[in-house]
């Protein structure tokens, strides 16, 4: 079964929503409480693409998972950090989906200069735990009841990746379209 990687676009939004409308309204992996639409999720994807990518995965012509980067904090010291996310259909779990959409986004990640990635796992959730220390995530600290949702406190465990080295005089964070095509060709061309 061929997959392909490939950069996401706003016209991607329909078939992206249908992978993350359950973790929303079905789990607390997502803290969103309510489904957004196909038309917030699109200039949610054009809005930040520029800066942060994010990428789908393609499998006999429909969008199976995807994963991108977001802004991590505001304050312009923070413009080398990322969060990241991922989401896969459940039929499209454990079949290398996911490892391919994080290889291919950290990768990217390094392309552009950044150096530390964060991800934000809501508790209790031991196979995404797992899945983030195999791209060499570590735990660096547990919020404690800090999201509300289906009437219960959650824990959120932090993680953070280092993915390029800390220089002192480290250069600035590229934009995606600043990227070679053929840099892209060859990172979203993945069987």
């Amino acid at each position: 079964m061929e997959h392909i990687i490939r950069l996401a676009k706003a016209c991607d939004a329909k078939e992206m929503l249908r992978i993350y409308a359950p973790y929303v309204s079905d789990t607390t992996i997502s803290f969103e409480t309510e489904v957004p639409t196909v038309e917030d999720f699109s200039r949610r994807i054009e809005n930040t693409c520029d800066k942060y990518p994010w990428l789908v995965c393609r499998i006999c012509d429909a969008i199976v998972g995807y994963a991108y980067a977001s802004q991590h904090r505001e304050r312009n010291a923070y413009r080398y950090d990322v969060d990241v996310s991922i989401y896969v259909l459940s039929e499209y779990q454990g079949v290398g989906v996911a490892y391919k959409l994080y290889n291919c986004l950290f990768a990217l990640l390094d392309k552009l200069r950044y150096i530390n990635a964060y991800a934000a796992i809501a508790l209790p959730n031991d196979k995404s735990i797992r899945f983030h220390k195999n791209f060499e995530f570590s735990l660096i600290g547990i919020h404690h009841k800090t999201g509300y949702k289906f009437g219960k406190w959650h824990d959120v465990a932090w993680f953070e990746k280092v993915i390029n080295t800390h220089d002192d005089n480290p250069k600035e964070v590229l934009l995606t379209k600043d990227i070679s095509f053929e840099f892209l060709e060859n990172l979203v061309s993945v069987k």
